[in-house]
């Protein structure tokens, strides 16, 4: 089973395949599928005339119902500095293993932000997994709980507070260009120009 990934919320019934019209309510179902997680939205008919009767019978992990809405028109996108939200996105989309303990960091950030709310947990292969909802979105992230230690959060939160700070990919330096060669020799009574020592970079404070 993949440690994390994001299923978004479908614009139809994935029953009868009817569109969702704005303020709908609808059935989500998570089930598992080839030790994948799979999300299945339908609507009320289809709840009532196929999956009615409990998860035992019908051999899904969680239902929860929601309310669809119709998704806005998508402003231009503006380049701006990474946020939480963004960040756990892209990290999620690379599927780096290495990115595991930030993703998890990331999710209870947003938790305590409740920009994201916990669905469910599940246990599977010895692991701890949430299913957590962006509610605006509807979007499911499925995120394995990495059994931090103590002496390991202060390394991966500054490995977020660096990553919130730079961005995923951060442009390579450029190499500064020589300085030229002046024509003219200097005079006797000329005075080398003083050479300022580099700016220290300024610390992060991670909270």
């Amino acid at each position: 089973m993949n440690d994390w990934n994001i299923q978004s919320r479908s614009h139809g019934c994935q029953g009868c395949e009817k569109p969702f019209s704005d303020k709908q309510h609808y059935h989500t179902l998570l089930t598992e599928d080839k030790s994948e997680l799979r999300r299945l939205d339908i609507c009320n008919d289809c709840w009532l005339t196929q999956y009615q009767g409990g998860n035992e019978k019908k051999g899904f992990l969680s239902y929860w119902q929601g309310v669809y809405e119709t998704p806005p028109a998508k402003p231009p996108e503006a380049i701006q500095k990474e946020n939480a939200e963004t960040l756990l996105r892209k990290l999620i989309e690379q599927n780096d293993p290495a990115h595991g303990a930030a993703c998890y960091i990331l999710a209870v950030m947003l938790e305590r932000k409740r920009i994201l709310k916990v669905k469910e947990q599940i246990k599977t292969e010895g692991k701890r997994i949430f299913i957590y909802e962006q509610p605006k979105t509807g979007d499911l992230f499925t995120i394995t709980d990495p059994n931090l230690q103590l002496n390991q959060l202060d390394a991966v939160q500054r490995d977020v507070a660096d990553l919130l700070e730079h961005g995923l990919n951060p442009p390579a330096p450029t190499e500064a260009a020589p300085a030229p060669v002046a024509d003219a020799a200097v005079g006797e009574n000329s005075e080398p120009p003083s050479a300022e020592s580099p700016s220290e970079p300024k610390s992060l404070d991670v909270a």
